[in-house]
């Protein structure tokens, strides 16, 4: 794989950009999970939680970014198209993700209460391939000090 102008390899630029997005949540006291859709090394959508700010329980990063990388693609379908997430997607969010026909998943920390990988049956598109564990510290962290701050 070739590295990006950072001297960072493509997964872990692109999770740099969604690690942005979760700080920005951390920073309007929101959960600090980031997202962002990459198209033909494009990043077509972005978003971070919104469930506080909109009073809303479906506004996690991984349904903003996907809605977004909808209107801008023009349809409903992310067949080739890469989500990049601070945090292993909740059952919710990996429903879309099926719905969506995500063609990859790439994620940084495993999710050990809610994460879709803890429930029975495949919740992501058969043909959605996974990566995880990328930049897994730095988002960890992220996690760990939001939550820290909050007991």
């Amino acid at each position: 794989m070739e590295k990006s102008a950072k001297g960072l390899l493509p997964d872990e630029y692109f999770m740099e950009l969604a690690l942005r997005e979760a700080q920005k949540a951390f920073d309007s006291g929101e959960v600090p999970v980031g997202a962002v859709v990459v198209c033909r090394n494009k990043v077509i959508g972005r978003a971070h939680n919104l469930t506080e700010r909109l009073n809303d329980v479906t506004a996690h990063a991984e349904m903003q970014a996907i809605t977004a990388a909808a209107h801008y693609l023009g349809g409903k379908y992310l067949v080739g198209c890469t989500l990049y997430v601070t945090l292993e997607p909740c059952t919710m969010c990996a429903g879309a993700l099926h719905w969506a026909q995500l063609g990859r998943l790439v994620y940084a920390a495993d999710d050990e209460k809610r994460g879709y990988s803890r429930e029975p049956g495949r919740l992501l598109h058969p043909k959605t391939t996974v990566n995880r564990g990328v930049l897994q510290a730095k988002a960890a962290g992220l996690l760990k000090e939001f939550f820290g701050s909050r007991r």
